[in-house]
């Protein structure tokens, strides 16, 4: 089969089937492996594996790990010779990292070769975990940006609505703005008997991830269009003065040493009104068997202010690798983020990073409330990308810890975040 008939092949509608189909003769030997966090994403993908080896011939093995423990094993076989690991599972957190060491193959040759469209892939996604200094690295593989989910029945009660209106001469409806959602979300741990947010505000990771939906939401970012430091700036501290007016008045107690996990619960039992968190935990709580004293009265909207935290993962290609090898690892990302099998694992609760697999009619018919989950995705904002992002998320969090038990005041703190974040973005120079 000459390169030219491949081509031709390719650019019917089911070039990439067709050239599966074509090449597993000569791939059935080829085995490629992937270290995978250990996720239900991980697993509905792992489920459908067997479909890519009929078509191929290429035998795909995953080795399952907890989050914590995965970046150091992907660097050690990164910086060897050759890795154990051919296609790569990469956090946003290492989108910067990994292309600046030299670790990862660029796809766009891969893209051109097989006309992979990248239109359906949603712009928010491919700036996170997609391209880096305007070269694709990445395709991105799941998202867990974050929005605002919201208890429909307290907005709704007609007792909070007189009480809200008499205190403060406004409508109890939807937050329009930060410092709206906070106004809410301190009357209800007032006078709902629930606490006004479940808030992961524990150092590092938690609350800077819960601090940039603050921040992206009150109009503020970390950096500006050109690449500089634009974190010290009014809209900023304002974000922060209100992530602390919350922490220490909406609250719940020991709200700076939470997690995921604490604010899950305290939803999921019906005890507070609202969380910042992933929109795909809508459906956890929104479950009747699981949290039935929140079910059926749950909702998701995007932040107050119009932005949130972006999140995501992106598969890319391990360099010290085979060329052979490489080409087995694009015929498999190009087959797992492929419509199909993006529905497919949609349809099982995927996370998708394609506009098209969130407005699928069958997704949507069984997953309504993924017409949100797009706004929140197509919508979200970018922490910090580059080399030391993982280390950023400590500077900030210190910060914000700083700010939430007052032992700092907001300014004070998003001068230093942002002064720790210029130095480390010189020294990745």
């Amino acid at each position: 089969m000459t390169r030219q008939m491949l081509s031709t092949m390719l650019a019917s509608a089911s070039a990439v089937a067709l050239l599966l189909g074509a090449q597993a003769a000569h791939a059935e030997d080829l085995k490629l492996t992937a270290l995978m966090e250990d996720v239900p994403e991980t697993h509905i993908i792992e489920a459908l594996l067997p479909e890519f080896t009929k078509a191929t011939g290429i035998t795909v093995e995953f080795q399952k790990l907890a989050y914590p423990d995965m970046h150091q094993k992907l660097v050690t076989q990164l910086i060897s010779n050759k890795s154990a690991y051919n296609v790569l599972e990469v956090d946003f957190l290492w989108a910067g990292e990994f292309p600046e060491a030299g670790w990862l193959a660029e796809l766009q040759p891969f893209v051109d070769k097989t006309n992979f469209d990248l239109k359906p892939f949603i712009p928010s996604m491919m700036d996170l975990v997609g391209r880096h200094k305007d070269t694709l690295y990445l395709i991105p593989m799941y998202n867990y940006s974050m929005g605002l989910i919201y208890r429909t029945d307290l907005l709704a009660d007609a007792k909070l609505k007189e009480a809200y209106k008499k205190e403060t001469g406004k409508d109890l409806a939807l937050p329009a703005t930060l410092a709206d959602y906070v106004a809410i979300s301190k009357f209800m741990k007032k006078n709902a008997g629930v606490e006004g947010a479940a808030m992961q505000s524990q150092r590092g990771d938690p609350n800077s991830m819960e601090f940039s939906n603050y921040l992206f939401a009150n109009g503020g970012q970390y950096l500006s269009a050109d690449g500089h430091v634009a974190l010290d700036s009014p809209e900023a501290v304002k974000a922060l003065e209100l992530y602390v007016d919350n922490i220490q008045h909406g609250a719940q107690k020991g709200a700076l040493s939470a997690t995921l996990d604490d604010t899950f619960r305290l939803m999921c039992d019906g005890k507070a009104f609202s969380m910042v968190t992933y929109w795909w935990m809508l459906p956890q709580i929104d479950n009747k068997e699981s949290c039935p004293n929140a079910a059926g009265k749950v909702a998701l909207t995007v932040m107050p202010g119009g932005h949130g935290e972006s999140g995501g993962w992106g598969w890319g290609i391990a360099k010290n690798q085979s060329a052979e090898l490489q080409d087995a690892s694009w015929k498999f990302i190009a087959w797992v983020q492929s419509k199909e099998i993006s529905i497919k694992r949609a349809m099982q609760g995927h996370a998708p990073t394609r506009s098209d697999v969130f407005e699928d009619a069958g997704v949507l018919a069984k997953y309504p409330y993924y017409k949100q989950a797009l706004e929140v995705v197509a919508s979200g904002m970018s922490f910090p990308i580059f080399t030391y992002s993982a280390q950023y998320e400590d500077v900030l969090g210190r910060q914000l810890s700083l700010a939430g038990s007052g032992d700092v005041k907001p300014a004070t703190a998003i001068k230093a975040a942002a002064s720790g974040l210029d130095e480390l973005m010189k020294k990745a120079q």
